[in-house]
């Protein structure tokens, strides 16, 4: 396992990192049931695996499972012996955890009264990553800061991000931190997949640029790039995938997939591992990922996508994987790269 530093932070995390979307009994929530289901013996299983593959990272949010697979990570740390200096805890809030009004979003008071929860839940005296689980339409985005900055100052948490905001957000985000003194955002949780690059517009150019670092949720596309997906069948998959009975999420054009996994296949079978693990190996080998977020329900299906952090993939095949997945050419994209070449030292400066 290789470890790399959060955006500009002397923190050091796995480039595999354990998610828990996963853990937490069936809650009658078809949201959740669909996923999770895992209880306290499965989920310490997992925890225990992760950890002596060199896993450092466990994420989790207050949304999960409501509030119960922070539970579970916090027990697990307990149950395992795991000291509390060796694992970095990254949670998140936003979500809805109630049914009044001010029980969701990124107000100051809904940070307070999540973290307060989430510290509870996790058994723990801090936090190493609190991120604002989504962009919040209605909140002064300095009050968001200014609350970050606060329970930083206050030893509640140590480090701060945000995940599923645009770009803009972001850099707007870091201005405002660097003219008040605030803590800045370290990192910003992402969707990137092979079947879905998106991030490569916008996001991850602004990341580079600011020293902010990408965690990456769904790296398998939701289950469709996990090796049980069908090219060519009705429903993208076999019936007993998370994606069965139209829950598309995260959303994925079915097309794109099957081309994507038919070139995965192909270099599964050279290197004799899963397609998952191929799926992997090419998010890792992207040069902007900190760390890409792993889930599972069984513990083979953790130890083929561990299994990644060992797979070296050749030119040739991330050239094949790239050219199979590569996102269509956008404006302003095309045009900036197109006039941007014109100032590197050899090239003819046409239009």
């Amino acid at each position: 396992m290789r470890y790399r530093q959060l955006g500009r932070t002397g923190l050091l995390v796995s480039e595999l990192g354990l998610g828990t979307f996963t853990f937490g009994e069936k809650t009658g929530a078809e949201k959740y049931d669909r996923v999770a289901g895992l209880d306290q013996e499965a989920a310490n299983g997992l925890v225990r695996a992760a950890f002596q593959s060199g896993v450092n990272l466990i994420d989790t949010a207050d949304i999960y499972c409501f509030g119960r697979a922070e539970e579970i990570v916090g027990q697990a740390l307990q149950d395992l012996g795991i000291a509390r200096k060796d694992v970095v805890i990254a949670t998140k809030c936003y979500n809805p955890v109630g049914a009044g009004p001010n029980d969701r979003g990124a107000s100051r008071g809904h940070i307070m009264d999540s973290v307060e929860a989430s510290l509870r839940r996790l058994k723990t005296g801090h936090i190493d990553l609190y991120q604002i689980h989504a962009h919040d339409p209605i909140t002064p985005l300095d009050e968001t800061l200014r609350t970050l900055d606060d329970l930083v100052s206050q030893g509640l948490v140590r480090y701060v991000g945000c995940s599923n905001w645009p770009a803009w957000r972001v850099s707007k985000a870091l201005g405002i931190c660097e003219r008040r003194g605030f803590a800045r955002l370290d990192s910003t949780q992402v969707y990137y997949s092979l079947a879905g690059r998106d991030i490569e517009r916008e996001i991850a150019p602004m990341a580079a640029e600011e020293g902010v670092g990408i965690l990456v949720w769904s790296p398998l596309a939701g289950g469709a790039l996990s090796g049980k997906f069908e090219p060519g069948s009705s429903t993208g998959e076999k019936p007993e995938g998370r994606r069965s009975g139209g829950y598309n999420f995260p959303p994925v054009d079915g097309g794109r997939a099957s081309r994507c996994i038919a070139v995965m296949r192909d270099i599964a079978a050279r290197h004799d591992c899963g397609v998952a693990t191929v799926a992997l190996a090419f998010i890792l080998s992207r040069p902007f990922i900190t760390s890409v977020l792993i889930g599972a329900k069984r513990l083979d299906q953790l130890q083929q996508n561990l299994a990644a952090a060992n797979l070296e993939l050749d030119a040739e095949d991330l050239c094949r994987l790239d050219d199979v997945s590569r996102l269509p050419a956008e404006y302003p994209g095309w045009i900036v790269d197109r006039q941007g070449a014109r100032r590197w030292p050899g090239v003819d400066g046409s239009v």
